[in-house]
């Protein structure tokens, strides 16, 4: 059975993300708040939890997985950033984008685009998920809360506990967060373009 906090969206208590880190920790799979929507986060290491993300979701093994990171130098132990994507990324983080980058070695193999070996990086300004990534250390595996035959994620906090209170260990409610999806931009070697138009708007790349 999940476990629900209360959490304030703008000055969330300490004592409760410590306790939502602990969880994290101890191999649960959480759904916490972003600045696009609410999504499934887990540890970076943590197998049994990514398949469980996978298991909630119906996801196939060719899923693009994203890593919600504290900032610029955690994204860039995970990832190849040359130097334009690197001036991209901190102008327009933090804020709702997604980047497409190659993965580092630190990046277990079965989170990499099979392919492209490339892996999704955020920097989100929601205070929580910010201050989970703070805490933790580390950044977050995760995953839009979008289930499988909707067409938009799960936005209210009491919908998500109703659903997936057996699959998850922790649902964070920071209040209903309706969806807008986050600009995609794929920063190749050669070129950086923006692949999904969302609410992020890039003037630097129309």
């Amino acid at each position: 059975m999940a476990q629900y906090f209360e959490i304030h969206p703008k000055n969330p208590q300490p004592r409760l993300i410590q306790q939502a880190v602990n969880i994290l920790r101890s191999g649960g799979v959480i759904v916490y708040p972003t600045d696009a929507s609410y999504a499934l986060g887990c540890q970076i290491g943590d197998k049994a939890a990514m398949d469980q993300i996978r298991s909630i979701r119906r996801l196939d093994d060719n899923h693009n997985f994203t890593l919600l990171c504290n900032d610029l130098s955690q994204v860039s132990i995970f990832t190849k950033m040359g130097n334009e994507a690197h001036r991209l990324i901190k102008k327009l983080t933090p804020g709702p984008f997604t980047f497409l980058l190659d993965a580092t070695r630190e990046v277990p193999r079965r989170l990499q685009h099979p392919k492209k070996k490339t892996i999704g990086v955020r920097i989100t300004e929601h205070p929580v998920a910010q201050a989970l990534v703070e805490q933790l250390g580390e950044p977050l595996l995760t995953s839009t809360l979008m289930m499988p035959g909707d067409s938009e994620p799960l936005a209210d906090p009491y919908e998500i506990r109703k659903r997936l209170e057996k699959e998850l260990a922790l649902v964070i409610d920071a209040g209903v967060i309706e969806y807008q999806p986050t600009t995609v931009i794929a920063c190749g070697d050669k070129s950086i373009e923006i692949v999904r138009q969302g609410i992020g708007i890039a003037p630097m790349l129309e």
